[in-house]
């Protein structure tokens, strides 16, 4: 997945989509060329499922679970449980690779989504409040990515001392 530019003037859904594919760029930025066991080591004492692997892993159930479930109305596959709410933080060794593979192609299957749909369609699913659109879906991936980016970069400059936007 390569990053574009974001355009400065364009409709909205073309604008979201394009935030939207920038951060999700991002993380293949951030993680190129990252050693597999580095991928997979845990730098925080107090979150140890706060890895590169598990933040790639983390956000393909993100948005698996936005698009396929809540919006979508299909079922809820989601690793998580009572028991182990963290559960989609944990790669369990899955190599690198293979998680961003499953994360570009969750992308690519959830663009079609999101051109396909108005942005003021409303989920299947009711969340606390109501349901949501899928222009607040959109946002709300966009903030999600951009987040955990953040975290993958910090992350990154500790395990290895590589930098970047």
């Amino acid at each position: 997945m390569e990053r574009i530019d974001v355009p400065y003037a364009a409709d909205e859904r073309s604008m979201l989509i394009s935030w939207l594919d920038w951060h999700r760029a991002t993380v293949f930025a951030k993680t190129e060329g990252l050693a597999e066991d580095l991928a997979h080591r845990p730098l925080l004492a107090s979150s140890p499922l706060m890895t590169v692997a598990g933040l790639v892993s983390h956000l393909y159930w993100v948005e698996r679970y936005w698009i396929e479930h809540t919006l979508l109305g299909g079922p809820d596959e989601q690793p998580w449980t009572e028991e182990d709410p963290d559960k989609d933080f944990r790669a369990d060794g899955t190599p690198l690779s293979e998680l961003l593979a499953a994360y570009e192609r969750q992308c690519s299957a959830n663009n079609e989504v999101l051109r396909s749909l108005s942005l003021d369609t409303e989920s299947k699913i009711e969340r606390r409040n109501g349901r949501v659109t899928l222009r607040w879906i959109i946002v709300h991936l966009i903030e999600e990515t951009a987040r955990h980016n953040g975290h993958i970069d910090i992350l990154r400059e500790m395990l290895d001392g590589v930098t970047g936007d």
